[in-house]
């Protein structure tokens, strides 16, 4: 655990020991629960919400790119069962204009399109694309709206006073849809944020997510700053979210295919 502390630096365990303790106690929770709250803490606080969003990629080489968009965010229950995602890009000249949008369903596929502009059609994105590079990112598009915890198995394999440890494997009608053989998750006890995620293959640690800086805003504690590694490659992707706001009342339609070419401009600012 030595080496999980060296990664969550300063602003990110000082903003975490701020919050209260959590109410359960370990041994009362199954790994299932743990993973349930983190997944509930991760993608479904307040009931919408929107993030501006500055996105760099590096390469093996140090290069960099960046990228502007916006997300926008909508609970369509209070049981983190259904959910919409908007992405919209502003940034780069190219690519302004591409929006992500994803139908999220607890128990079943996701539904996900992808708007291209500059060919002027949608494209429906299929389950076996979801673990792809999301527009030349180290983020997957299974990662923007987050994975399913129905589709693996979990396992509670370490706690301590700052964090669970769960160990993910994919269930047996599902192992030939990913790439990975399984991975852990580092969640603080405190708040239930994933604050380190890591895959593993063939019994190595290939791709590795951590948060790094997290706030309070408007009463939740939120990841304002992440990245995602690619350790076979040697390249990154760190998204910093610039402007966080919660439960600004998002008209469902905003989340139709209606809104792909023609982008809900006042929600996007």
């Amino acid at each position: 655990m030595k080496r999980l502390h060296r990664i969550l630096w300063g602003g990110l365990l000082a903003a975490l020991m701020l919050a209260p303790a959590a109410t359960v106690a370990a041994q009362e929770l199954s790994a299932d629960e743990i993973v349930r709250k983190a997944k509930h803490m991760a993608y479904y606080q307040g009931k919408d919400g929107n993030a501006r969003v500055k996105m760099t990629i590096t390469d093996d080489q140090g290069r960099k790119r960046e990228k502007e968009l916006t997300m926008l965010r909508k609970n369509m229950d209070d049981q983190d069962q259904e959910q919409r995602f908007y992405v919209y890009f502003h940034q780069p000249a190219d690519e302004s204009g591409t929006v992500f949008m994803v139908w999220k369903h607890v128990g079943k596929d996701d539904d996900r399109w992808l708007y291209l502009p500059a060919l002027g059609h949608v494209k429906r994105i299929a389950a076996s694309d979801e673990r792809t590079s999301f527009v030349g990112s180290d983020f997957f598009y299974e990662d923007v709206s987050g994975r399913n915890p129905e589709e693996d198995n979990h396992e509670l394999i370490k706690t301590d006073d700052t964090y669970y440890v769960v160990k993910s494997t994919p269930k047996p009608e599902n192992k030939a849809k990913v790439e990975f053989d399984s991975y852990t998750s580092y969640i603080h006890k405190a708040t239930f944020l994933p604050v380190s995620m890591q895959f593993e293959q063939g019994g190595k640690v290939y791709r590795e997510m951590k948060v790094l800086s997290v706030k309070d805003i408007q009463g939740y504690k939120t990841t304002v700053k992440n990245s995602v590694k690619d350790l076979s490659r040697g390249s990154e992707t760190i998204l910093e979210y610039t402007s966080v706001k919660y439960d600004i009342g998002l008209p469902d339609d905003v989340f139709t295919e209606r809104y792909l070419r023609n982008p809900p401009r006042e929600h996007l600012e």
